[in-house]
């Protein structure tokens, strides 16, 4: 069976590949490797993620699931503000993460971590690009956690695809989340915006 991008160590060949990324009128540079999910640079979901919620992501903010840490840097470099910590189970994506920041400047906590395993602390915002192919349950579970993680008020941003269960998927988050929003729907990606209430 091949390797999957969420494997903890993955032991394929190095393919380290340097790209250049243009976002809202800023110029970003990020290394990729094989192993890790969307080596050839940033994933059209996660940029519509970005299009549909970045404007709105605030405070302490969660990367889950960062890969080599797209997200991550994006919002700390354009919301200097925020106050960013990313994770993944995989080492090496952990490891392209914390490369990715300091090539772009940002202060970020990077920790691999087995979904919210090692991480500490609540967030105003947890974004997240879900590893479909770990399976529904293991997503889910991302889901369902992630409102225990959140501050009163705080929100999770989920990207998704319809022909990946985003249908489905938005009923669920509607029996954990306060309130669910569809922000953005684009070339078959769904945006959710799923709130804590201020309880």
């Amino acid at each position: 069976m091949a390797e999957q991008y969420f494997t903890q160590n993955p032991s394929t060949a190095h393919d380290i590949k340097v790209h250049e990324v243009n976002y809202a009128g800023t110029a970003f540079r990020f290394q990729t490797d094989s192993g890790v999910f969307s080596k050839s640079g940033l994933d059209e979901g996660t940029e519509f993620l970005l299009d549909a919620l970045l404007p709105e992501v605030h405070g302490r903010v969660l990367d889950l699931g960062c890969g080599w840490g797209a997200v991550g840097v994006i919002v700390g470099v354009l919301k200097p503000g925020c106050d960013i910590v990313m994770t993944d189970i995989n080492q090496r994506a952990v490891d392209l993460a914390h490369s990715n920041a300091a090539m772009n400047k940002v202060k970020a906590r990077i920790v691999q971590s087995d979904g919210y395993e090692h991480i500490e602390g609540l967030f105003d915002w947890i974004m997240l690009n879900p590893p479909i192919r770990a399976g529904k349950q293991a997503i889910y579970e991302l889901f369902k956690q992630g409102r225990e993680r959140l501050k009163p008020g705080g929100t999770m941003g989920i990207v998704i695809r319809k022909q990946q269960g985003a249908l489905s998927a938005r009923d669920y988050l509607e029996t954990i989340y306060d309130q669910v929003d569809l922000a953005h729907r684009k070339k078959g990606y769904h945006v959710y915006r799923c709130k804590r209430g201020m309880e």
